[in-house]
């Protein structure tokens, strides 16, 4: 066997099938709230998240629990949310106190905020 075609045999054979595998989709069922920027819901630089990215009005972000992070979103992944269109990137996280919760940004219209309320709905996303 010619050596180049048995190099590339022995490194194909040896490469992880991570590498190979197709992305999963993940499915969780949330509690969804809202929040603006304002320093009466954050901190006195509201418009800072907590990894430190700016949000604008306008902006598709979500802040999420700690637990999701661990179940596999990451900061500047995008997730869909059950009945609303379009994707929503993840910029912010939220207190460790909450669980299976996600936090929709909806920048200075705390009436917005207000009237979504609390909302239970799945949330999907790709690793």
């Amino acid at each position: 066997m010619n050596p180049i075609v048995k190099v590339i045999l022995i490194t194909f054979l040896l490469l992880p099938a991570t590498l190979f595998a197709k992305p999963t989709e993940k499915k969780v069922h949330v509690t969804i709230t809202a929040y603006n920027s304002v320093a009466s819901q954050t901190d006195s630089t509201p418009n800072i998240a907590a990894w430190g990215d700016r949000l604008k009005p306008g902006m598709k972000s979500v802040a999420v629990s700690n637990d999701l992070l661990k179940m596999g979103l990451k900061r500047g992944q995008k997730i869909r949310i059950k009945g609303l269109k379009g994707e929503f990137v993840v910029l912010d996280r939220m207190s460790k106190r909450w669980k299976k919760r996600i936090d929709i940004y909806m920048g200075n219209n705390v009436k917005k905020a207000r009237n979504w309320g609390r909302q239970k709905r799945h949330i999907t996303w790709t690793n």
